[in-house]
């Protein structure tokens, strides 16, 4: 018998999407930006986002939709899901040419860590960066 689990900490990239399977389960995707800031070895801030297309199903899902929104800042636990047809991420090619690819996610728990509608959000986890503003979210 084998497992994996992943935890990720980000922000959504877009507000997300629910939809119904033909058996009437709720399944909510969105997009999730995960941060990470450091200084290299010449002294250069570098900035990295690596984005993640999560699922999720049943009443998670149904809240996720109700109650997320661009820019939340949730904390995602799940399984990597691999592209069926390379056994890893999902490869695309971005707008102005260059490769990229995205990691996709099947939820089995979302902990919303933003604060309600009208509040202020909490810092993200890390080094404090915030989420991203890039208009090449593959999804």
């Amino acid at each position: 018998m084998s497992f994996q689990t992943i935890i990720i900490t980000g922000h959504l990239g877009r507000d997300p999407e629910m939809r119904y399977t033909p058996a009437g389960q709720a399944v909510t995707n969105f997009n999730l930006a995960a941060n990470r800031q450091y200084t290299d070895s010449s002294g250069q801030v570098v900035k990295e986002t690596t984005w993640f297309r999560v699922s999720a199903w049943g009443k998670t899902a149904e809240n996720c939709n109700q109650y997320l929104h661009k820019g939340s800042l949730v904390l995602v636990e799940g399984r990597l899901v691999c592209d069926p047809e390379t056994g890893g991420p999902r490869l695309y090619t971005r707008q102005d040419g260059s490769p990229a690819s995205s990691f996709e996610v099947s939820a089995s728990t979302v902990r919303f860590l933003s604060g309600r509608e009208g509040e202020s959000e909490p810092e993200p986890a890390g080094n404090g960066s915030a989420a991203p503003q890039h208009d090449a979210i593959p999804f």
